[in-house]
């Protein structure tokens, strides 16, 4: 096992040896780094995750000779994080649409199935229509975007409380106005009477 070190301080560290000195001594930079970038702690992690698979999987793909690892880690990091921005920039703009109800048809789809996607969906696009604004946008965000209901709270700037109750207030109000379409939602807890 080899380690290799220059000056303290600078961007050489540990070129060789376990995994757990490579991530131990470059973690906290990389982090850094990602999170500058990123500005969420979860994908700023997980973008530190895959630059350290990356060279886990092709520990070839680092040369000496073309600069530091130190250096080659943390472009790594940049890159695969300004990857990540751009992802869930375009998921971002992707919802934003939907929730708008302006979504637009996909390219190359045959236009009979597009026809009567829009058909079935009609029923389902008037009902969201129907509901209040924001209850329509927790539903969207949830079914249509993808997201979990912290990640709508954090989106959308409520508590995780409202969330769920917008959503729980919309998915029966979607019920009502969709019967057959949509299983009932599940009944709130029955509350025991007070004995007196």
């Amino acid at each position: 096992m080899t380690i290799t070190a220059d000056q303290p301080g600078s961007l050489d560290g540990p070129v060789a040896g376990s995994t757990e000195e490579l991530v131990s001594c470059w973690t906290p930079r990389a982090l850094a780094l990602a999170r500058r970038i990123v500005k969420d702690d979860g994908l700023a992690e997980d973008v530190v995750q895959e630059a350290f698979l990356a060279h886990w999987r092709n520990p070839a793909s680092f040369d000496p000779e073309r600069g530091s690892f130190g250096t080659w880690l943390l472009a790594m990091v940049h890159h695969k994080a300004v990857d990540a921005v751009r992802r869930e920039e375009s998921q971002r703009r992707r919802v934003d649409v939907l929730a708008k109800g302006a979504a637009e048809p996909e390219v190359g789809r045959d236009l009979a199935d597009e026809v009567s996607d829009r058909m079935g969906a009609l029923p389902v696009r008037r009902a969201l229509e129907g509901l209040p604004a924001p209850q329509r946008e927790a539903i969207v965000l949830a079914y249509w975007g993808g997201y979990t209901q912290r990640q709508i709270a954090e989106r959308t700037g409520v508590p995780l409380g409202t969330v769920k109750t917008r959503m729980l207030a919309g998915m029966r109000r979607l019920h009502q106005a969709l019967p057959g379409a949509l299983p009932p939602p599940i009944p709130a807890p029955a509350t025991p009477a007070s004995a007196g």
